[in-house]
């Protein structure tokens, strides 16, 4: 995964990097299930290109703000069907992008979860078009033993 940072009125210091990279950087274990452990594209057009992108964009909402809410948190992900988006709005840059990475965590569980229901109503669509009998079950290994196959 690789991670884009852009600062608004505020100094991007390696300390402040480093954040952001310790505390994002763990979201790229949701794709490795999701893409069999490809981080690149392998086609012709997007050889070398990273398979996720995440553009993170820190800063100041304004530069009159003495108290309150301040700071500002805003992420956006192109995953190659969809795009993920999130923002934040805290007192403190650390608390936005703490609330930011579990933002992207509940929504990447949620598309997740979409992912694999889909595949299972696809497969039992293929079930019922084949006309298989509705005690075929593939997924018992006990079956299998007691008839002798």
């Amino acid at each position: 995964m690789k991670i884009i940072i852009k600062t608004t009125d505020i100094k991007l210091t390696p300390a402040l990097e480093k954040y952001i990279e310790e505390k994002l950087g763990p979201l790229e274990k949701f794709f490795k299930t999701l893409y069999n452990k490809e981080k690149y594209y392998n086609s012709y057009f997007g050889k070398g290109k990273p398979r996720v992108e995440m553009w993170v964009e820190i800063g100041k909402e304004s530069r009159h703000h003495k108290k309150g809410s301040v700071f500002r948190a805003e992420t956006q992900m192109h995953l190659p069907p969809k795009s993920i988006r999130a923002e934040v709005i805290a007192k403190n840059l650390k608390q936005a992008i703490t609330e930011i990475k579990d933002e992207l965590q509940r929504e990447l569980k949620q598309y997740k979860e979409k992912l694999i229901s889909l595949t299972k109503r696809r497969v039992r669509a293929f079930k019922k078009e084949v006309h298989l009998s509705p005690r075929a079950r593939f997924y018992r290994k006990g079956r299998i033993r007691e008839e002798g196959i």
